[in-house]
């Protein structure tokens, strides 16, 4: 078998849509980081297409790891391996500086969602003391 070709996260983020569409999959524990062309898989993706793409060109590998694939889907993926991702300095500042940028998105989400929690939870109190105010004024 010969060797994979390597490719730099500026040759992957290139191949961003429909038309093209690549992939990062893969970690230290599985082997290390691989490239996918997903393009002629798209339509076949049973969560639909738009989920790849969302993070075509990047490194999906912690998307594909939370969704829990099964063997099956990973026998699949493996149909689409064009290649390793050559894994530099630069392309490790990259992910590292994405990764926090969506772990801040996602904690702003937790946020405003805690603070959305609280308010309806300050409302009920208010309501039920109204109420209980009433009820001890009509007797």
């Amino acid at each position: 078998m010969s060797e994979l070709k390597e490719y730099t996260l500026e040759e992957i983020v290139k191949h961003n849509t429909q038309e093209d569409c690549w992939l990062i999959i893969g970690n230290a524990s599985n082997g290390g980081p691989k490239v996918y062309d997903v393009t002629k898989y798209l339509d076949d993706h049973p969560g639909g297409a738009e989920v790849l793409l969302d993070v075509a060109g990047q490194d999906a590998d912690e998307f594909f790891e939370d969704i829990g694939h099964s063997k099956e889907a990973r026998k699949e993926l493996s149909k689409y391996l064009i290649g390793n991702f050559k894994l530099d300095a630069a392309a490790l500042e990259k992910m590292k500086a994405a990764a926090e940028k969506r772990s801040k998105n996602e904690g702003g989400m937790v946020s405003t969602l805690l603070v959305a929690l609280i308010a309806i939870v300050g409302v009920a109190v208010a309501y039920y003391k109204t109420q209980q105010s009433a009820g001890a004024e009509e007797k």
